[in-house]
């Protein structure tokens, strides 16, 4: 199998394909903007069907409550950027890929493609201070079923993936203190995720031609309490 791996850091994308071997390209650019995802698109299909499209795109900038303790409202531009890094983000990438694995042969269960969109645990149970992120995560839960329903005519199915606390490079580098409290509520097993499980997922989602229009949640039975 091919891998094209995409990304607004072209070293980092270069660093992965080098990671990933001979089967692999990558291309830099931004989820959001229509000729990087078009100059990603073709360069996948040129090492075949594009066939399985993996949205990990996101992020979030000045979270912060509705109003502040200091009387402040919410900033507006901190919660549509959210929203565009988010949920605008992977709609996008969506919907051009789609348009280009409605191209592609089906195969003997009519299905022409996958997408697997990431979400978060956050898109259900948002915490004080999380009201951007947790708007753009829920916004990606809502699109699945309806897109799921919109592409059953050409054989593409959708699912999203709602990690809990996966154990990231970003998330290692956060405090032992506050690793402890985001893990306070994790019934089983009691540590944070592995990548590789949430690859696992991706996997399943991509193989099981009966997992089609499902959020599914990645915690470790872990549900966020208020703060």
């Amino acid at each position: 199998m091919a891998v094209c791996v995409f990304d607004v850091d072209p070293a980092r994308a270069a660093a992965l394909a080098k990671e990933l071997g001979e089967s692999a390209a990558y291309v830099g650019g931004d989820v959001a903007n229509d000729a990087d995802v078009s100059g990603a698109i073709g360069a996948a299909q040129s090492m075949g069907p594009l066939s399985l499209l993996v949205n990990v795109a996101g992020g979030g900038v000045g979270g912060g409550r509705t109003v502040g303790r200091d009387g402040s409202s919410h900033g507006r531009a901190a919660f549509t950027t959210t929203l565009e890094m988010n949920a605008v983000a992977t709609f996008n990438a969506c919907r051009l890929v789609a348009a280009a694995m409605a191209e592609n042969i089906p195969d003997d269960e009519g299905q022409r493609g996958v997408m697997v969109n990431t979400a978060s645990i956050a898109g259900y149970e948002g915490q004080i201070g999380q009201l951007s992120y947790a708007a753009g995560k829920a916004a990606i839960l809502g699109m699945t079923l309806p897109m799921a329903r919109d592409l059953a005519p050409l054989g593409i199915r959708v699912c999203a993936i709602a990690p809990g606390i996966v154990g990231t490079p970003a998330m290692e580098r956060v405090s032992g203190q506050v690793k402890e409290h985001l893990l306070k509520g994790m019934v089983f097993p009691k540590r944070m995720g592995k990548p590789e499980e949430f690859a696992l997922l991706v996997e399943q989602v991509a193989s099981n031609p009966y997992l089609n229009g499902e959020n599914i949640r990645l915690d470790g039975g872990l549900r966020f309490a208020p703060k």
